[in-house]
């Protein structure tokens, strides 16, 4: 098969990959989120998010991070001069990243559907930006494919990422402040 076509499968199953990838880690905190509901919407919701992340999980991620991997040693196999590039080596330790974070949201996803939850929806919201980092960091990678502009590109993705942390602290403020303030209107509505 030509090169471009292993590439262009390669581009297309990475995509869905990190489609499924950001989406399972909402299903998780909604699921999260659903623990405090009560019953019976707490079980229906649940029961849901846990059908709906194990179609996803399965169905979508699982398969696209196989064949992307697939794809990827099929181009490398095609073109071997690529692993003799220091900007291959760095976008390879940013793909191991990425199957750590892929196993990290596995042992979630089995703690959820075992009804176990160690994280808050908060902490997830934050893993789910470790993500976008690797996303950012290996397409600049692989757009730049320079030694040098690769290390303004990490430089500029940790502060990046120093912003969406702080966006989502500001978002958990605004959040808090509205939950607030529609609790104040029910005690004043009820008071008149």
């Amino acid at each position: 098969m030509d090169f471009l076509y292993v590439k262009a499968l390669h581009i297309i199953f990475v995509v869905t990959w990190f489609a499924g990838l950001f989406y399972i880690i909402r299903l998780f905190i909604y699921h999260i989120e659903a623990e405090k509901k009560l019953e019976p919407a707490k079980e229906i919701l649940q029961t849901q998010y846990k059908l709906m992340s194990k179609r996803l999980w399965y169905i979508i991620t699982w398969p696209s991070a196989i064949l992307a991997s697939f794809f990827a040693f099929w181009m490398l196999y095609q073109s071997p001069y690529y692993l003799s590039e220091p900007w291959m080596h760095v976008k390879l330790a940013f793909v191991f990243a990425l199957y750590f974070y892929h196993y990290s949201c596995q042992r979630i996803y089995k703690q959820l559907q075992n009804d176990i939850i160690k994280y808050s929806a908060l902490q997830l919201r934050i893993w789910n930006e470790v993500a976008t980092i690797i996303l950012f960091a290996i397409v600049f990678l692989v757009t730049l494919k320079s030694a040098i502009n690769w290390i303004w590109g990490v430089v500029g993705i940790i502060l990046f990422g120093v912003l969406l942390m702080l966006s989502i602290r500001l978002y958990k403020k605004i959040r808090a402040k509205k939950s607030w303030d529609k609790a104040e209107k029910e005690v004043l509505e009820e008071n008149n």
